[in-house]
């Protein structure tokens, strides 16, 4: 059984490897590592590469890995390869993230491939996924609920990472390493049915494969079928979102929302997942979210928003869908004397105050409004809110709590503390752009009127 011919045939259908290449290669002692370490080393002339092989150990089998290591070291010596080791400390990194002990193992795998990367100055890294791993892959991911994304399986290409033996069944891998004569390592780690992985290859595979004997062959192929679709999929998202961000900064992404109102879910979902994938401060949002999200964009009123976990927003607006884990900014406190204007960053809006002859100037109540000034100390005082707060809303003449008015007035929570409230004294008298109080309103016996307004701050 020769392996080198199929193993050729994967990288360069892939364009896995170029000539002089440098390529660090995971090494485990198991069969498949021991495998690719084989057939890179037959190629290493052809591609003029330079090879090195590294052994990581997880420190979880410590009287397993001195004999492991010492039996990849005399492989590598005996193909004339440099052999390098790594330890990593996989039980406390679990606790400090809660990972449980394979996720641990994985992250800190990785992150020593590239450190070693970057110390050897190679640009591949090599690793020995096979074609049962794609299966079994693939449905652990099913199990799991993924969609088209999670199952188009593992890539055979990744940034750097290459994995020449991703279509070689490993029955093949190990009649290969039978056939010239070269031993390898079993991991006991692999026989235990406790971990999910193990359960499936030992238990559930053997009954699937009773039914369709080709069955690693089968999956692999849908794999393929699915990530070449998935592919095309991506790169009309990649067009699509082209055309969708007026703004995006490391927190916040907006999307024009038209386009989004008349999209095809399928494609909808995609561009949301893709979007929030590009701003650090949105990742963490999961398949149940991007859901809700599109119910927001569909069905959402202006204004309409949903919270999400880790302090994330989705604000529809007029115009775009804006996505942020920015918080909002509370209002400081300010002084504000007539006339004035003051200018509110936090609120991006300006209060002007001024001195009016008489009430007939057209207002609304909101953005603008008429106060008696005799009954106001100078200086007003205008802030965020505070607990307890309370007033008697103009034309309601009843005392209410600010809280239950916001509530009443569907605020939006998180605008609350950026909502100006003018105060003279201890007494609220306007909350800008809402309402004012009614113990301030300009009557018959009035001589002194004040206004108060707001514009947008530009």
């Amino acid at each position: 059984m020769n392996l080198f011919g199929p193993v050729k045939t994967t990288i360069k259908k892939h364009s896995m490897l170029n000539e002089g290449d440098r390529v660090l290669i995971g090494l485990s002692g198991g069969p498949d590592s021991v495998c690719l370490l084989h057939a890179l080393s037959n190629l290493k002339d052809e591609y003029k590469l330079a090879l090195h092989a590294i052994y990581i150990d997880h420190g979880l089998r410590p009287d397993e890995i001195p004999a492991e290591i010492e039996f990849c070291k005399k492989l590598c010596e005996t193909l004339g390869v440099p052999f390098i080791t790594k330890s990593v400390d996989v039980k406390p990194y679990a606790m400090d993230y809660g990972l449980n002990k394979q996720e641990a193992a994985r992250e800190l795998r990785y992150k020593a491939f590239d450190e070693t990367v970057l110390e050897i100055n190679a640009n591949r890294i090599a690793l020995a996924h096979n074609a049962n791993d794609q299966a079994e892959t693939f449905f652990m991911r099913i199990l799991r609920g993924s969609g088209q994304r999670g199952l188009t399986g593992i890539p055979p290409v990744r940034g750097r990472i290459i994995r020449p033996l991703i279509e070689i069944e490993r029955k093949d891998i190990e009649e290969f390493l039978d056939s010239i004569s070269q031993s390898f390592i079993v991991d006991s780690s692999n026989l235990k049915k406790d971990y999910f992985r193990n359960w499936l290859r030992l238990a559930v595979m053997p009954e699937f494969k009773k039914q369709n004997p080709a069955l690693v062959n089968t999956i692999s192929r849908v794999c393929e079928i699915i990530r070449e679709e998935d592919n095309y999929l991506e790169l009309i998202v990649t067009k699509t979102l082209m055309k969708l961000i007026p703004k995006k900064t490391d927190k916040l992404i907006e999307l024009f929302l038209v386009p989004l109102e008349n999209m095809d879910k399928v494609i909808l979902r995609r561009v949301l997942r893709r979007a929030i994938d590009a701003v650090k401060g949105l990742r963490g949002i999961g398949f149940v979210h991007i859901e809700d999200i599109i119910t927001l964009v569909k069905k959402g009123d202006s204004g309409d928003r949903i919270y999400l976990p880790k302090g994330i927003r989705v604000i529809k607006g007029y115009a775009t869908l804006i996505l942020t884990s920015e918080q909002p900014s509370q209002l400081r406190t300010y002084s504000l004397n007539v006339p004035e204007e003051l200018a509110l960053k936090e609120s991006g809006i300006l209060i002007k105050s001024s001195s009016a002859d008489s009430a007939e100037i057209s207002c609304d109540g909101k953005s603008k409004v008429m106060l008696d000034a005799e009954r106001i100390k100078l200086p007003l005082v205008v802030r965020a809110r505070k607990a307890g707060d309370f007033f008697y809303p103009a034309g309601f003449g009843k005392k209410k709590k600010l809280q239950d008015y916001f509530v009443n007035e569907k605020i939006p929570r998180d605008e609350r503390d950026s909502v100006p409230i003018v105060l003279s004294g201890e007494d609220v008298v306007w909350i800008a752009g809402y309402r004012a109080d009614e113990r301030f309103k300009v009557t018959e016996g009035s001589k002194k009127i004040l206004m108060l307004e707001i514009k947008p701050l530009r």
